[in-house]
């Protein structure tokens, strides 16, 4: 009995990369664009870019080119001085564990995402899970405020009598990051 599959279970799609710059779907034999591309990432979908002349793996450029654009076109997610400090972890000994850790620290954003979006459907019901989303948006202020100046549309807290939880809350988070740092050091 054969299972059927589902789309993130399914083999991931080959995209052929041509010199013209133009990209080639071949699960849907069509020509297709960085913005569906894009899309598919957002959907979950697995793809694999490939030269399509050498056959070489360049998955890794095409998706940095999709953020490039993003960025590019005003949507800035990625602080100028993460961006400064990413580029010179580059050549430092520490450089082949930053892409472990940077991935780590997404699937932990991801999870406390899914986590502050179930919370929030509760909240609203007066759920047990309203404790949990009234933590991570304290969480979620905390970063803003201390990413102010990086992050275009932050704005700190609205209540100057937050600023003794804030300080709790930043502790909070440097605890989690050592945390992930431990982890990290155990997986090494």
């Amino acid at each position: 009995m054969t299972k059927s599959k589902t789309v993130n279970e399914s083999e991931p799609v080959v995209i052929k990369k041509y010199a013209n710059r133009r990209l080639y779907n071949t699960e849907t034999s069509s020509y297709i664009t960085l913005d569906l591309l894009s899309q598919m990432t957002r959907e979950g979908r697995e793809f694999v870019v490939v030269d399509a002349k050498t056959g070489e793996d360049i998955t890794h450029n095409v998706l940095t080119q999709i953020i490039m654009e993003e960025e590019q076109r005003g949507k800035n997610m990625l602080p100028v001085n993460f961006l400064r400090q990413l580029i010179s972890m580059y050549g430092d000994s520490m450089q082949s564990m930053v892409p472990q850790y940077l991935e780590s620290s997404m699937d932990a954003f991801r999870k406390n995402q899914q986590q502050f979006q179930e919370a929030m459907k509760g909240a609203f019901g007066g759920g047990p899970l309203a404790d949990i989303a009234k933590r991570n948006m304290q969480m979620f202020e905390a970063a803003t405020s201390a990413f102010g100046n990086g992050v275009p549309g932050a704005t700190p807290p609205a209540t100057p009598s937050a600023e003794g939880s804030k300080d709790e809350e930043i502790n909070d988070l440097k605890a989690q990051l050592a945390a992930l740092n431990a982890k990290i050091d155990k997986l090494s």
